[in-house]
């Protein structure tokens, strides 16, 4: 007795939609359309409510690491312009990571759905490794740009309003972005610096600045005297009402700094808020300079010697040395 064949299963996939239904009715054609009306919908609906909690825990998991970070590295001593900038960094580089998860999680669902509606997805895997790799090569410059802006802002390097020493380009950062610094200088020129070009960063003006100043007095006058007058005179600005939280500890007087050929250089050094570095510079020169002229202090003027040659057929002196003269 030949055997009957079996009848082929209408539900050779696995589908469980497609088997459930063909349990029940014995009809593979309706089990069939069942998978494709009901179990394919179904999967995709899962596959999108399964994205949708992922991207929701990840961002959960940005934001809560985010907030950790900003209170966790938040010194009490800082004033309300650091903590609204730290709390600014820290938003930043949530919403870029919170954008990578998003486009990953995208990326990975949508292959998903591809695959349940019954696209062969090996192909695109395989052009959309090609398509990185020729990206990879082809965009190296732009890739390490956006990879040094992306530690440009994980380290605060440096902020929109700071001032910068970027190498060639020196001035304020009016805009900052994953590919490239906006710098305005001195002169009011514009300058855009790709961040994987940024070798080194100089800032001016993070957390707290200081002003230097060498000022130079004549050799004949008493540095005792000159250092205790520019101590009183830096003193007197530090308890000055108008610069309460602009200078924010006293300035010291670092003594002399340098001999040179015609002075005698002393240092005053000024710790103050960022980027008031030159306008408190500019008032202690004022003042400073108000004060030595009451105190009578020798203004420091270029001194030489000035030989003045002669005829030596004679016998006579071959030339005659002074300082101070002048042609």
């Amino acid at each position: 007795m030949v055997p009957l064949p079996l009848a082929a299963d209408p539900c050779a996939d696995g589908e469980q939609v497609c088997d459930l239904v063909f349990d029940w009715t014995g009809d593979s054609r309706f089990a069939d359309w069942a998978g494709v009306l009901i179990g394919t919908p179904l999967a995709i609906l899962g596959l999108v409510l399964f994205g949708l909690a992922i991207r929701w825990l990840l961002h959960r998991v940005v934001d809560r690491i985010s907030v950790r970070a900003e209170r966790g590295v938040m010194p009490e001593r800082l004033d309300a312009l650091a903590r609204a900038r730290r709390a600014q960094r820290a938003g930043t580089m949530a919403g870029i990571f919170n954008s990578i998860v998003t486009v990953v999680v995208i990326a990975v669902v949508g292959t998903m759905i591809l695959s349940e509606v019954g696209v062969n997805i090996a192909p695109i895997i395989a052009s959309a490794g090609i398509i990185g790799i020729a990206l990879g090569f082809g965009a190296q410059s732009l890739v390490k740009d956006f990879l040094a802006g992306i530690f440009i802002f994980m380290e605060d390097q440096y902020g929109v309003g700071d001032v910068v020493d970027l190498g060639e380009a020196v001035g304020s950062v009016e805009a900052v972005t994953l590919r490239m610094t906006r710098l305005r200088d001195v002169n009011g020129t514009v300058w855009y610096v790709p961040n994987g070009e940024i070798m080194r960063v100089g800032n001016q003006s993070q957390n707290w600045s200081r002003a230097v100043l060498d000022v130079s007095v004549a050799y004949g006058e008493d540095l005792t005297k000159v250092q205790r007058v520019l101590r009183e005179v830096a003193h007197d600005m530090w308890e000055d009402e108008d610069y309460k939280g602009i200078i924010i500890e006293e300035p010291e007087v670092t003594g002399v700094e340098s001999l040179a050929a015609d002075a005698v250089t002393v240092r005053v050094m000024i710790k103050t808020a960022p980027l008031e570095q030159w306008a408190v510079a500019r008032e202690l020169r004022m003042r400073i300079k108000s004060r030595f002229d009451h105190e009578g202090f020798e203004v420091p003027f270029a001194q030489r010697v000035v030989w003045h040659r002669e005829d030596t057929r004679g016998g006579k002196a071959p030339a005659v040395a002074s300082e101070g003269d002048e042609e």
